[in-house]
Order: C-alpha cells, then sequence, then structure tokens
C-alpha cells in the first residue's frame, strides 16, 4: 500500500497541471458543500439564538384564554385558578430540564405610572427573589431587592434602563414613581443581559414578544396587591438548562399548572411560549431549500468524478507498456488494480484537501461580505474528506480494471 500510495504521488506530481485540472471539479464541489453546510449551520444558530433571545434560555408560562393572555387589568379573575406556593415552586424546579423558576405579575400596559407629571408608558412586574437572575438581568446602577424589600410592604421600586432615561438626565436612583396612586422609591436600575430585538409580523408574534417592546417596572411581589387592590394569579418563569430543553421545560410546566387548574371552563389554560418551536420551524424550511443547494453543489463531484475516470483512462493508454513489462514480471492483477485505484483515490483526495482550504476561506468570506455567521462544521469536514475518497476509487475502477485486464503480450507490444 505505501509503495501505491509513493507511485501515485509521483506520477500525480510528473503531470501537475494536467492532475490539478482534473482535480478542479472535486475542488470546487468539496468547497461549495463546505460553504454551503457551514453557512446553514451558522445561520441556523443565528436563528436559534435569536428567536428565543439571544440564548437566555426561558419559556415563560402564563395563564390563557383561546390562546391568548390573560389581561388581568380588563378581566375578571376566574376561580380555580391554583396558588403558586414554594412547594408548586420545588416541584418545577426538580425537572432534569430546568436550572430556575420564578413566579410573577404582570401588566403589560400600566398606564397610571407618572414621573412628575409625566405618564410613562411601561410595564409593571410583581417579582420574587428569583426572578432577575431566571429573566436574565443584571443591576446595573443602585442595588436590587433585599430579602426585607421582598418580604415586607416597602414601597420600592427597580427600572430598566428605558424608564430611567424618561428622567431627563438626572440621577435614576432615589427619583420616585407614582404607580397606581402610591409612591415608589426607585433603588436600582437593570439591564437585559439579552439584545434581542425583535420584528413583529402578526398579531400571535405581537402578543409573544410584546412584553420587549415597553419600559419595565419591577416592585416587590408583596406590594402588588397595594398596587391592585387584590391579588391575582401569577405567570411562571422557567429557564431551562439548554436551548435543547426549553421544549420540555415548558411542556412540563405547562402540564403541572394545569393539572392543578381547576376552572370548569375549558377555555383557560396555562400556555408556554415556547419559541424554540418556531425557530424549527424556520431552520426546517432554511434547511430544506439549502438541501436543494447541496444537491446542485454535489454535480460538480460527479464532473470531478468524471474527470478521474477520464484522466485514469489517459494513464492507463500511456502505461501500457509499463503494465505489460509489471505482468510479464509475474505482477498479479489485483496489484495492478490496486495501484490505479490507489492513484484515482490520492487525486481525489488531494482534491478534497484542497476544497476544504477553499470552502473554509469561502465560508470567511460568506460571512465578512454577506454579514452572514458561519460556523465550520467538523463531520462537514470529514464526509467531504472520505467522499472525495469514494468518488475517485468509484470513478477509478473501470481504468483500474482495464489496466489489470490487459494482455501482457499486447501491452508489451503497445506502441
Amino acid at each position: 500500500m505505501i509503495e501505491n500510495i509513493r507511485l501515485s504521488l509521483k506520477g500525480i506530481w510528473s503531470h501537475k497541471m494536467r492532475s490539478f485540472l482534473t482535480m478542479l471539479g472535486i475542488i470546487i464541489g468539496i468547497a461549495a458543500i463546505i460553504a454551503i453546510v457551514s453557512t446553514i449551520k451558522g445561520t441556523n444558530e443565528q436563528i436559534k439564538n435569536n428567536l428565543i433571545g439571544s440564548g437566555t434560555n426561558t419559556v415563560t408560562v402564563q395563564l390563557c384564554r383561546d390562546s391568548y393572555p390573560v389581561e388581568f387589568a380588563y378581566e375578571a379573575i376566574p376561580e380555580g385558578i391554583p396558588v403558586l406556593t414554594n412547594e408548586i415552586h420545588d416541584r418545577i424546579l426538580g425537572y432534569s430540564e430546568i436550572e430556575s423558576v420564578t413566579f410573577v405579575n404582570t401588566r403589560e400596559y400600566a398606564d397610571s405610572i407618572y414621573y412628575g407629571n409625566t405618564n410613562l408608558s411601561s410595564s409593571l412586574y410583581g417579582i420574587d427573589r428569583y426572578y432577575f437572575d431566571t429573566a436574565g438581568y443584571q443591576i446595573t446602577k443602585g442595588r436590587g431587592f433585599s430579602e426585607s424589600d421582598l418580604t415586607t410592604s416597602k414601597a420600592f421600586c427597580i427600572v430598566d434602563e428605558s424608564i430611567s432615561a424618561s428622567f431627563g438626565g438626572a440621577e435614576p436612583v432615589g427619583q420616585v414613581l407614582d404607580i397606581m396612586g402610591t409612591p415608589f422609591i426607585v433603588i436600582g436600575v437593570v439591564s437585559q443581559k439579552s439584545t434581542f430585538e425583535p420584528v413583529i409580523n402578526s398579531i400571535e408574534e405581537y402578543y409573544t414578544y410584546m412584553q420587549n417592546s415597553n419600559g419595565k417596572i419591577f416592585v416587590p411581589q408583596q406590594m402588588w396587591p397595594v398596587i391592585c387592590q387584590y391579588d391575582e394569579p401569577q405567570s411562571v418563569i422557567v429557564r431551562a438548562k439548554s436551548t435543547d430543553d426549553m421544549t420540555q421545560a415548558g411542556k412540563k410546566t405547562q402540564a403541572l399548572l394545569n393539572g392543578l387548574l381547576n376552572t370548569g371552563n375549558d377555555t383557560f389554560k396555562y400556555q408556554s411560549n415556547d419559541l424554540s418551536d418556531e425557530a424549527a420551524q424556520i431552520q426546517q424550511l432554511s434547511n430544506s431549500t439549502n438541501t436543494m443547494l447541496i444537491g446542485i453543489a454535489s454535480i460538480s463531484l460527479l464532473v470531478g468524478g468524471i474527470g478521474v475516470m477520464n484522466i485514469m483512462l489517459v494513464s492507463v493508454t500511456e502505461r501500457t507498456r509499463e503494465i505489460g513489462l509489471k505482468k510479464a514480471l509475474g505482477a498479479r492483477k489485483r496489484r495492478i488494480l490496486g495501484q490505479f485505484l490507489t492513484e484515482a483515490a490520492m487525486l481525489s483526495l488531494i482534491g478534497g484537501i484542497l476544497g476544504i482550504g477553499l470552502g473554509i476561506g469561502l465560508s470567511r468570506l460568506i460571512s465578512i461580505l454577506a454579514g452572514v455567521p458561519v460556523a465550520i462544521s467538523t463531520p462537514a469536514i470529514l464526509i467531504a474528506v472520505l467522499f472525495s475518497m469514494f468518488v475517485g476509487i468509484v470513478f477509478g475502477l473501470v481504468p483500474s480494471i482495464k489496466a489489470s485486464n490487459l494482455n501482457p503480450i499486447e501491452a508489451l507490444g503497445y506502441e
């Protein structure tokens, strides 16, 4: 085998230009496939991360009626809604897919919030100690809620950077907001680690993403009945351990809460906003389109294989006397067959390696010029190398068989 490889490399090197032109089809085919696969992989990761909020891995499970979130500011609270207790928190946290859990009260449109005489358009959240870590927020100014703030009725609030900008350049910490008739002191400012900016094209997407559109104000959950005059059902936010766990995390939480629901009205159900399902659908559409592109690029490999067959047939013709001499000296068919198959495989392998380099370079170039993310796929590279060798062996088989079947007497007399 080593001798066959040495002879193959010697033959390829002695006809450098001819060998390169023969490899060209394989080089282009392999490069195109790697560039397409890398772009598909990078784009799919971007779709997944962007759609779920840049990797926060959170799923919101909230009470819905006819698949739309219930707005308690405008609707009566039905009977039979479970009270979310520490026991339920621990049961949800016990699921293997879930890393953290938080309960939250929400008013997506809290229109009775004032800074001085300015009405602030914002969302209002009543949160527990787990909220900021679970939802992916970090304190940028001031402080967060202490245990005392959360367990006693202290009129403190934390705002996001959007609300902070409404203070006209004044230091946000220490400002006073009138929230539904109750003065609250701002003790901190938070920002979300995610920079996801959704594009809303339908009413369904609006309800999915609406919590991102307003400024946000956070108050301790203990203060919610003071603001709203009565208790309201809470939503649940779970953070999955990975993006792939989001679907199961949402479904298990949803199933648990619906098992506790006893409204006597089938229109009320807890539902999870699992954006990974939507990401998977978009990825599937993207993959089906790009599969056709891979198929078209594979035609180049077929053309390259035909080129290998052609040049190997020429090589057999050129080396007819050499083959005749080897057979006259006792070389068996298997030895002649192995020599030419090895040369065809090496020709394709070298083309495949060059194609891999070109494909990685093309991927980087596409990323720079088109602003499309790419992720180089190691399995795609390995498959490309093996496939290029397979092409060389398949298309080199006919010339190799022809060489091994030559009559030594006729071969020696060939001019």
